[in-house]
């Protein structure tokens, strides 16, 4: 046990000097150079930069210059193309090719450390869901082109699946890719919306209709977007993560060499699939940070607030509302922990089929405590918890942040329905292999 008094809540048992199976002395030892960066160059000033609406550039340039961008990949890490790059090692504390879940898990949690998803988004989320597509499924050719400027942050790319009559339902995508009369190019019309780092992005992840309806028509495109012809692009506003760069995409008659294609054409919504995995793992582990930076800040506050005589700890109705709210916060990383785990002792393949569902599970669970606990941090703050200024500006802020937990990365109704359907499937498949063939003798 550690002898440092620590804010219940405020951190997970195993950084609050309680054992677990999970971590091992890498881990260990990740988790302190990881904190001692990310404290010093992104979240001692995330709230001020949130409230600016912008992280400056030189923040992703130092991100990058220290490979710090790097981590947000998913586990195994792209071993040969990194030391071909002369990346040996994260910060000096882990080496790339003993990176597994957990060190991703730790790096997400970090990242999300000041209670604010849009500062660690602005310099994470194309790195983290733009480049793995070309890394597992893009040519030789297009990777040595693009991959040398892309993981050494470069270059900035975004994933851009979203648009705006077509968002969980990726297989309505209308944004279409018809080649040219010489086959050497695709023309792209359409438009993206709600697009994660866009607006600073080089070039887009996108997925384009090259064929017809349905699922069987999309392919992923890699689209150049910063002064490219045809292409504009303007900042959005939303109620919460106002640094990350949400950006509304146009497309009009934009020339792509074919040679930009990622994978095959008419793979697009596979590749798709295997993508959200990670995204929606990611943001599990950052948004269930989020609700512990939000708990903690109203049992700090709690202890100390008085009114009626006492203080609001000493009301039990006070505590009932921090137990209820604990509860799922620790219920909820428990299982998180249990789920990155489990990453690190299945392939990629067996963790798709296996862990697909109930990823999608985790992250609507994600979404709902982060719900509970800004909503009762907010309510226990009072007046100031409805302040933009103030004891109470950090909760308020991540309440403004829970409708990005619970729509980005499929929808919260949609994935809980696609959780329960991929279950069903499995389960079918696997009594299908316990089946008689028929003719077959009983015994």
């Amino acid at each position: 046990m550690s002898d440092k008094p620590l804010i219940p809540f405020s951190e997970p048992p195993y950084l609050a000097g309680l054992p677990s199976p999970y971590y091992s002395p890498s881990h260990l030892k990740w988790q302190k150079a990881c904190r001692a960066f990310v404290d010093e160059n992104l979240n001692q000033y995330a709230l001020d930069w949130e409230k600016e609406e912008k992280v400056p550039p030189e923040v992703f340039q130092k991100f990058a210059a220290a490979n710090m961008l790097i981590p947000t990949l998913p586990a195994p890490l792209p071993v040969e193309w990194l030391k071909r790059l002369g990346v040996h090692d994260i910060l000096g504390a882990v080496r790339v090719e003993d990176w597994d879940y957990l060190h991703t898990a730790i790096y997400t949690d970090e990242m999300s450390r000041s209670g604010l998803s849009g500062p660690g988004a602005s310099l994470t989320t194309g790195m983290s869901y733009g480049v793995p597509p070309i890394i597992k499924f893009g040519s030789q050719g297009l990777q040595e082109r693009f991959l040398p400027d892309l993981l050494l942050g470069r270059k900035r790319i975004c994933i851009a699946i979203t648009e705006p009559d077509a968002g969980s339902d990726v297989a309505n995508i209308q944004t279409s890719a018809v080649k040219t009369d010489d086959g050497k190019h695709y023309i792209v019309n359409g438009a993206k919306k709600w697009i994660t780092n866009g607006i600073w992005s080089a070039y887009a992840t996108m997925a384009v209709r090259t064929s017809g309806p349905g699922p069987a028509g999309l392919s992923l495109l890699l689209v150049p977007l910063l002064d490219h012809p045809g292409v504009s692009m303007r900042p959005l506003k939303c109620s919460g993560q106002a640094s990350s760069g949400t950006t509304y995409i146009e497309l009009d008659d934009v020339r792509v060499p074919v040679s930009n294609l990622i994978g095959q054409e008419g793979m697009g919504m596979k590749y798709i699939m295997t993508n959200f995995n990670h995204e929606r793992l990611i943001i599990a582990v950052g948004v269930t940070r989020g609700a512990r930076v939000a708990l903690a800040a109203a049992f700090e506050y709690c202890l100390k607030r008085e009114a009626f005589g006492m203080t609001l700890m000493d009301q039990p109705v006070v505590r009932h509302r921090l137990a209820k709210c604990g509860a799922m916060l620790e219920s909820q990383w428990a299982w998180i922990e249990q789920f990155v785990y489990q990453m690190t002792r299945l392939s990629k393949v067996e963790a798709d089929i296996g862990l697909g569902g109930l990823t999608a599970l985790a992250k609507a669970q994600a979404g709902i405590v982060l719900d509970e606990c800004a909503r009762c941090a907010v309510l226990l703050f009072g007046g100031n918890g409805y302040t933009k200024t103030g004891q109470g500006e950090i909760v308020e802020r991540i309440y403004r942040d829970v409708p990005g937990a619970r729509i980005p990365g499929g929808s919260e109704d949609v994935l809980l329905d696609l959780s329960v359907r991929q279950l069903v499937k499995n389960y079918k498949n696997k009594t299908k292999l316990l089946e008689r063939p028929r003719g077959s003798p009983k015994l």
